[in-house]
């Protein structure tokens, strides 16, 4: 194989800046406690990345899948109701490989069953108390009066649900720098005006230099207003979001952050786990034989007929975003010309009927399993030729990094993060207008080069020479905690 291909070089050695600067990553998910999607899955690697080279600790709220898997979390002091949010307690405990995790223990917001922000697909109604909660605490601790033995040099939150924590430190005089990271710029976080008093945001605030967005209360445009610097997770997506079209109302004041020089694209990474494969594989003999046996087993987990043609996989949130309704249509070819597709995923309702009336048209051609296991996912990146994509738009995306580490061939919208990770024609396919017909085009060069022999080969190769792993990345988090 050649020698792997990186996405930047790291920034400068370990030694170089005091690994002693104090970190809080605050989050409202983390993969191993308790996760939604992309940003649960960052919360558990980037901090562990960054840990040892800066004193890191994460903190988040104290679900009950937490108080499942720490039995004597230390309570570290009780804190009295603030305003309209109610009492909590810190706790803290550590994962197994040494990573230091804050909770914020307040069973009144906390103590649901679900995922972190609703269940059975609804959100919760209090979600604006539950989240300034988790953003209150995690001020109070950056302003030094919670933990008396640790106090931040610098704070990093993420997405809408800590984003009003820039926002509390600035109200409240605290002189700690913050940096807010845009996963997705679509979920912002409104809440009606009537729910300042409850959320302790002071009137002079409700403006357009505040947290004002048409009316209404935006946990984002807090953050992205009042936090020292903002990044995004993918170079494309933080110019995309400076723009009428991606910027989701909130563009004007990304342009002028941007211009400012305070707006940053930084790729998130994978886990290194994944990359096992592409280090073992030797030469497409391999990796041609590795990949006949995991279509096989994929195929029979799937209850697919025997085929010779080409396996598609949808590994996505069933939304509109992710472009299903255009992989759909993109199907009914896959089918005619003798490939096939499974499809996971859970979402909205009208768009799981869909799918699944795709695969009653198509049985032995067409699968789809409703809801999300990671082993099930593993076996389609595992054992597909390709992956679809097509993705509206994508902040970052993590499938198609996931599928190219296991020589699955990603199809996509040349959108976002999407447009940094995939060499059209060398790792993957990419098309350039958001329409069925382009993605039907880009799934019959995806055909051609399936039959051509060595040029699939050769993509396969150079798929698997990619690496994704969080160094890079962490070594860029720390050159910008620095200048933070």
């Amino acid at each position: 194989m050649a020698a792997p291909e990186t996405r930047d070089s790291p920034v400068d050695a370990p030694h170089a800046w005091a690994p002693n600067i104090r970190v809080l990553f605050v989050t409202s998910e983390m993969c191993g406690y308790l996760k939604s999607g992309g940003l649960g899955e960052v919360s558990a690697a980037l901090p562990r990345a960054l840990n040892g080279l800066c004193d890191i600790r994460v903190i988040m709220p104290g679900y009950p899948a937490v108080r499942r898997q720490h039995d004597n979390i230390e309570i570290i002091r009780e804190m009295p109701a603030d305003a309209g949010l109610p009492a909590w307690s810190l706790g803290r405990g550590e994962t197994e490989d040494g990573l230091t995790v804050y909770f914020v223990i307040c069973d009144f917001l906390y103590a649901r069953e679900g995922s972190p922000y609703g269940a059975s697909g609804i959100d919760f109604v209090d979600n604006d108390v539950r989240f300034a909660r988790l953003s209150l605490a995690a001020a109070q601790i950056a302003e030094g009066v919670v933990d008396p033995n640790w106090r931040p040099d610098l704070v990093h939150v993420n997405d809408w649900p800590s984003a009003l924590t820039s926002a509390y430190m600035q109200w409240r005089g605290v002189n700690v720098p913050s940096i807010l990271t845009i996963h997705n710029l679509a979920y912002q976080g409104l809440f009606e005006r009537d729910r300042m008093g409850a959320l302790d945001i002071p009137e002079q605030a409700m403006s357009i230099e505040g947290v004002e967005f048409h009316g209404r209360v935006s946990f984002l445009k807090a953050g992205i207003y009042y936090a020292s610097a903002v990044t995004t997770v993918s170079e494309t997506y933080a110019r995309e979001i400076t723009t009428w079209e991606h910027g989701c109302g909130l563009h004007g004041l990304l342009r002028t952050r941007s211009e400012r020089g305070e707006l940053t694209g930084i790729l998130n990474g994978i886990d290194p786990e994944w990359e096992t494969f592409a280090e073992e594989a030797d030469g497409p003999e391999f990796v041609r034989d590795w990949k006949e046996r995991k279509a096989r087993e994929l195929r029979r987990l799937f209850q697919l007929e025997d085929a010779d043609g080409p396996l598609f996989c949808v590994v996505s949130r069933l939304v509109h975003q992710k472009g299903i309704d255009l992989s759909i249509e993109a199907a009914e070819m896959i089918v005619a010309n003798g490939g096939q597709l499974v499809v996971t995923g859970e979402g909205e309702p009208e768009i799981e009927q869909a799918v699944e009336a795709l695969a009653d048209r198509h049985p032995g051609h067409v699968s789809v399993r409703i809801g999300f296991d990671n082993a099930e996912a593993r076996a389609m990146y595992e054992g597909s030729d390709f992956l679809l994509m097509p993705s509206r738009f994508e902040p970052c995306g993590l499938g198609q990094m996931y599928a190219q580490s296991q020589a699955s061939l990603p199809i996509a919208y040349r959108t976002g993060g999407l447009a940094d990770t995939i060499d059209d024609g060398g790792t993957g396919f990419l098309f350039a207008t958001a329409n069925e017909f382009a993605l039907k085009r880009a799934v019959g060069r995806a055909f051609r080069t399936y039959w051509s022999g060595p040029n699939f080969d050769a993509m396969r190769l150079k798929a698997l020479s990619k690496r994704f792993n969080w160094v890079a990345s962490a070594n860029r988090y720390r050159k910008l905690y620095a200048a933070a």
